[in-house]
């Protein structure tokens, strides 16, 4: 009996891996000569970097970059000399995470920090980078990582704008003559589709959770449909608002190229061929529910799967609004935590609990 468990992260309580092995640990218990395959599992958001880093023998480099509120904070990226590739977290250096839940505000917090990132990697000769964009405290549309590779955003009367979406609102003119990093190759990981502007662009769609309000939000779009303008871009493009914007400057000032996080996430872990071979997958995140089905993580999965033939079963922290779409699309079944909790310990007992109910119900 071959199982593939391949977790996305609950956030705020587990990491990928630490998922998966306690999906592991809970079909032990019920099988005890199962041969459990952990794989981890992620889409370019929150704990993309630590999920790979394994599997391109990477090297970590921590530098202390400016925070999103602008305080410092160490953050770290992976570097293979295998691949030549500097993989770069945005979360980690612009994260919503680290900013307190009652300070955020993405009319002033910043993506520069992701700028001093990548302005490392390059200055020590890497010229390859992949971008994880996922999991942002920003609205800036990628403003202040421009700043910080050596562009000069600045007002009517010259002087560089202020950090945030709302020094966007002042932007009079772009001078990309000193700006580093278009001689690079950058692939951005992200699974989002919406667009820069419009209502499900950015500012709408991703604002309220980062602390806007609605009027805020509204502010926020048009600041940033006159950065596209200046900059000459389309605000509408698909998948330009990926981190609040992050996306659009990547993809059409620096020429990334934009693919799939969780694609990139599987192809490296070597997912496909553990899963052509299996009997069950075993899959999931801290919330599913209608939005899963939009291309999120464990989606992924699920159509790899369908492509083999083999059952998916799902395991979430939260079951939410809509989650019979899940099963809709072919999820088996669909099954939340015995006792959720945000607690890692206790997160990980009660994970253990499920994985192995979920377990016993397939032998049945």
């Amino acid at each position: 009996m071959k199982v593939v468990a391949t977790m996305d992260s609950f956030k705020g309580s587990l990491t990928s891996l630490e998922a998966g092995n306690a999906v592991r640990r809970g079909i032990l218990k019920v099988c005890p000569d199962a041969d459990v395959t952990v794989l981890p599992l992620a889409d370019g958001g929150e704990g993309t970097i630590d999920a790979i880093a394994p599997f391109v023998n990477g090297i970590s480099r921590t530098v202390t970059v400016t925070g999103p509120l602008g305080s410092p904070v160490c953050a770290s990226y992976v570097y293979s000399s295998v691949n030549g590739t500097a993989y770069i977290e945005m979360a980690k250096a612009s994260g919503l995470t680290l900013v307190e839940k009652d300070k955020r505000n993405p009319l002033i917090s910043t993506t520069y920090g992701v700028g001093e990132l990548m302005k490392d990697a390059i200055e020590r000769g890497v010229r390859k980078l992949v971008i994880c964009i996922g999991g942002s405290a920003t609205n800036d549309g990628g403003a202040g990582m421009l700043q910080a590779l050596g562009a000069r955003l600045t007002d009517s009367s010259g002087n560089d704008i202020s950090k945030g979406a709302a020094g966007l609102k002042d932007l009079h003119s772009v001078d990309l003559t000193e700006l580093i990093g278009r001689d690079t190759t950058i692939t951005v990981a992200s699974d989002v589709t919406n667009p820069l502007c419009g209502p499900d662009g950015a500012s709408f769609i991703y604002g309220p959770q980062k602390g806007a309000s609605l009027e805020e939000c509204r502010e926020m779009d048009r600041w940033l449909e006159h950065y596209a303008s200046i900059t000459g871009f389309d605000p509408y493009g698909k998948g330009t608002g990926a981190a609040g914007g992050m996306s659009f400057a990547l993809k059409n000032i620096l020429g990334a190229q934009i693919r799939s996080g969780a694609d990139m996430v599987m192809e490296i872990t070597g997912t496909e061929p553990e899963i052509k071979d299996c009997n069950i997958v075993i899959t999931g995140e801290g919330r599913m529910d209608s939005q899963t089905v939009n291309g999120k993580a464990p989606f992924k999965i699920l159509k790899l799967a369908q492509k083999y033939n083999k059952p998916v079963y799902g395991i979430t922290g939260i079951l939410g609004d809509g989650y019979e779409e899940c099963l809709k699309a072919g999820f088996s079944r669909i099954i939340p935590l015995i006792n959720p909790t945000m607690v890692t310990e206790d997160a990980v007992r009660s994970l253990e609990e499920t994985a192995a109910a979920v377990f016993a119900d397939y032998l049945s």
